[in-house]
């Protein structure tokens, strides 16, 4: 009985397919009318959603005082990534951190040739995995995405990763922001 029901339910498919099948110039209008209407090019971040919690991503982006991290995850190609499922840790540098670095050094990094050295130093700003502030403990050390390790310090109720203090910390969809004073770069 089940031999007769799936041979039932293969002959319908096959007779479907034969009923719709298109010629080709059916065919050139469909991909006209796809080519029309797009199929998105981005990946995680170009899906529209204003009804969950934000991302990593999004929440950089909305953002008024991480414009210059949200500039460099640009240009690292690197947007997507952070919007994905996680769980990420990030350690977002607000754009203050980003002017105590030497003059010239944020354009230097977001010049073509230079792109590995941005990737290496935003991916030493991230840990897998979502810690919140209240989780670290003094002496504590991280493997970031790049391969190399941050130490977390807590003192008298202050986190600090790598000797930059943790300003804020904002839970997200996918992990947990928290915002620093310095731009942490690797050895």
């Amino acid at each position: 009985m089940k031999k007769l029901a799936f041979g039932l339910t293969a002959m319908s498919i096959f007779a479907l397919a034969a009923c719709t099948e298109t010629t080709p110039t059916e065919a050139n209008h469909s991909a006209d009318h796809v080519e029309e209407v797009g199929v998105p090019s981005a990946g995680q971040s170009a899906v529209a959603d204003d009804e969950s919690q934000k991302n990593v991503g999004q929440t950089a982006v909305g953002s008024p005082d991480h414009t210059t991290l949200v500039t460099a995850v640009k240009t690292a190609g690197l947007v997507d990534v952070l919007s994905n499922a996680g769980p990420f840790t990030v350690f977002a540098p607000t754009n203050e951190a980003f002017d105590k670095l030497p003059k010239g050094t944020v354009e230097g990094l977001l010049k073509e040739e230079k792109r590995s050295d941005l990737r290496n130093i935003l991916q030493y700003h991230v840990y897998v995995g979502s810690l919140s502030a209240e989780s670290f403990e003094d002496g504590q050390s991280l493997g970031q995405v790049n391969g190399g390790r941050v130490t977390m310090g807590v003192k008298d109720g202050k986190v600090t990763v790598n000797g930059a203090n943790i300003l804020a910390s904002i839970p997200t969809s996918n992990g947990t922001v928290h915002v620093i004073d310095q731009v942490l770069l690797p050895e």
